[in-house]
């Protein structure tokens, strides 16, 4: 069964893998840019303006397939026209660009890979390290982030850190549906909305058409029809929800 796709398979393979066969792009976008997307306060004063996208050749999801069904499996004759990773280089309003991958087919352990850099410095999730100019205490040296994490650790984390342990992605599923209810309930606007969504997830369809016409720089829609320039950022939620 692992290595069916379609009807015969289980789980996300009953979907998932027929995309791998049919498209070529950044198919999953949204756990990598959600993040980098509140940092930078796009539709809140910054919006995507276009990106490039580039794939590499296809080889995991064949080579899978082969060393666990064997090469006479059917599957195994089947050529898949997602590359193993896809790259988008996306550019901003504001002038900052951002570098996004997505590399689900071929073996590694789970990271999202995040890496923010600014005039004075960069923190990266990697090697769990931070160096800030004039801070760190030695040049050409990451800091240990723990004690950066300790010392700017967000309210909401200090306050709900029992109730997310077990919660998916590292806590963030609890955040995300707590932050949604207290909206709803007090009727405010979601700190992630429609126009986030629909930012967040064109970047499939326009990293599948910059790939298709060699990697040529695709022009970014945008939703808010130019509210970006007024809305007022939501960075890090708030300290209630």
């Amino acid at each position: 069964g692992g290595v069916e796709f379609g009807e015969k398979a289980f789980s996300e393979a009953r979907w998932r893998t027929e995309h791998s066969v049919r498209r070529n792009g950044d198919l999953y976008p949204t756990h990598g840019i959600g993040p980098v997307a509140h940092y930078i306060n796009i539709n809140r004063g910054n919006r995507f303006v276009n990106l490039s996208s580039f794939s590499t050749k296809a080889r995991g999801l064949h080579n899978y397939i082969v060393a666990k069904g064997g090469e006479s499996h059917p599957n195994a004759k089947v050529n898949f026209n997602l590359g193993d990773v896809v790259t988008t280089h996306l550019r901003c309003a504001n002038g900052e660009t951002i570098l996004l991958e997505h590399d689900t087919n071929l073996p590694r352990p789970y990271s999202l890979g995040f890496r923010v850099q600014g005039t004075n410095g960069l923190w990266m999730d990697l090697n769990k390290g931070i160096y800030v100019e004039g801070k760190s205490p030695k040049p050409h040296q990451w800091d240990d982030q723990k004690e950066w994490m300790d010392k700017y650790d967000h309210p909401l984390w200090a306050k709900w850190s029992k109730e997310t342990e077990g919660a998916g992605h590292g806590g963030m599923d609890f955040f995300v549906m707590h932050s949604f209810i207290e909206s709803a309930k007090r009727k405010l606007p979601t700190q992630m909305d429609v126009y986030d969504a629909a930012a967040w997830s064109a970047i499939t369809p326009l990293s599948e058409k910059s790939i298709e016409l060699g990697n040529e720089t695709i022009e970014f829609p945008d939703f808010t029809g130019g509210k970006w320039m007024f809305r007022k950022p939501v960075f890090a939620l708030n300290d209630q929800y």
